[in-house]
């Protein structure tokens, strides 16, 4: 008869059992629960792939061509996760983010220029977000653009108080506020009853998207807006905040479950985006509203074409939501580059009215002095200024992530690193094509 240790009486049978040695990282089974401990960086990078810069060209997309560019939308997500996947990377092996790396990697004289760089892009981002914002509180409240765009300012303060609570509460934020652009975009889709087979039949790739220069045009600004300069500096730092187990085995860990966070996450982007276009195609396209762009334009057709103020409300509603979800990490990652490139650190507040401030200007200047018409040129010209930083931080961290003097055993294979260059490539290529068809 077996009894239980500590009853009395030791059987003579009974052999002590030793405790079984803990299993290295790499060895460690796959656990929901330590998953979940690693997601939220991907949500804060996320929103930058659905701010209200994106929303022009997909509007642009489905109200022009129907649902023929979905696989555009599909391909520039998927470019964008092999990017992100590779910022996440040089975070968890390094310790650094891409700031920091370049600051450690660069000839002095240079540093200076590239974080001049990166912040433009960062006010260029808080632009556009300043933008959507002041026209979502348009819609909804009736409000001025000018008086929009002045009370932008007060998300400062929202902002601020989470950084105090921590790192969390942000992340907590950014996806409730994805999770109601959600929401309102299923509630538009819905009521704009779209022809799903032929949705479906839109992710097939078509040559017409290259012989149609009309279709090709939108096709490259769906491409060059969809991957934010701005982001690989935010995933890098962010990933940080998930410590790894010690060791090449932790390291890899971490790096498999942030890979799982930020294709979950950038999936649900595609979908959002995707959403956009298919709306614009079921509402407008199929209309015969072919030349639908403007936020604006797209809420007033909304309510004409689906009979009820519910779809327009629902899409200013997921606007606004994502404006400021996009708002917390343009301060964020205008953090993150300021402490990297300059090793300066300033107090949260003032960096975020600076940021907003300088975003803030132009905007009442183009508001008051020329009107509300100009608000749509303004968010275009934010969008080219995005795309001119864009080969500052793609290259660099393809470059870093490529040496083994860097990365050691993590640093990338032959096939990564020529799929990272192609990407790059396409990229940059497409973002200067945009940018001369653009300004010509």
């Amino acid at each position: 008869m077996f009894r239980p240790h500590g009853s009395g009486d030791t059987l003579a049978c009974e052999v002590p059992l030793s405790p079984r040695p803990p299993l290295p990282p790499a060895a460690r089974p796959f656990s929901l629960r330590r998953l979940l401990g690693f997601l939220g960086p991907g949500y804060l990078i996320a929103v930058g792939y659905m701010d209200p810069g994106n929303w022009a060209t997909d509007l642009a997309g489905g109200s022009t061509y129907g649902y023929a560019l979905l696989w555009i939308v599909m391909l520039s997500s998927a470019m964008a996760m092999f990017l992100q996947v590779l910022a996440a990377r040089l975070g968890i092996v390094t310790g650094l983010d891409l700031a920091q790396a370049c600051r450690a990697h660069s000839r002095p004289g240079s540093v200076v220029w590239q974080w001049l760089l990166c912040e433009i892009a960062i006010c260029a981002a808080d632009l556009a977000e300043v933008i959507g914002t002041a026209i979502a509180l348009k819609l909804l409240f009736g409000l001025p653009l000018a008086m929009g765009v002045s009370l932008t300012v007060l998300d400062v303060l929202l902002v601020l108080w989470l950084q105090q609570r921590g790192f969390r509460y942000l992340e907590a934020l950014v996806i409730s506020l994805i999770s109601i652009v959600v929401v309102c975009l299923g509630i538009t889709v819905a009521m704009a009853q779209p022809q799903w087979q032929a949705v479906f039949a839109g992710f097939v790739p078509t040559s017409r998207t290259v012989l149609d220069p009309g279709m090709l045009y939108i096709a490259i600004g769906i491409i060059g807006a969809t991957v934010m300069p701005h982001n690989l500096y935010l995933h890098s730092s962010a990933v940080k905040s998930r410590p790894a187990d010690p060791g090449a085995g932790g390291k890899k860990v971490a790096i498999t479950y942030a890979t799982i966070d930020i294709i979950a996450a950038l999936a649900l982007a595609f979908v959002i985006n995707a959403s956009i276009l298919v709306m614009a195609g079921a509402a407008f396209h199929a209309n015969g509203q072919f030349q639908v762009a403007e936020l604006e334009d797209a809420h007033g057709l909304l309510a004409v074409m689906t009979g009820t103020t519910v779809a327009g409300t629902t899409f200013a509603l997921a606007l606004l939501a994502s404006g400021q979800s996009s708002a917390v990490t343009a301060t964020l990652a205008g953090q993150i580059v300021m402490e990297g490139y300059l090793q300066l650190r300033i107090p949260p507040w003032v960096r975020r009215l600076l940021t907003r401030s300088i975003a803030i200007v132009p905007a009442l200047f183009v508001t008051l002095v020329y009107g509300e018409s100009a608000i749509a040129k303004l968010l275009i010209a934010s969008q080219v200024v995005l795309s001119l930083q864009l080969p500052f931080a793609i290259v660099p961290l393809i470059r870093y992530t490529s040496q083994r003097s860097i990365m050691g055993s993590f640093a990338n294979g032959r096939t990564t690193a020529i799929v990272a260059a192609l990407i790059a490539t396409t990229i940059i290529v497409l973002n200067l094509v945009l940018i001369w068809r653009t300004l010509t």
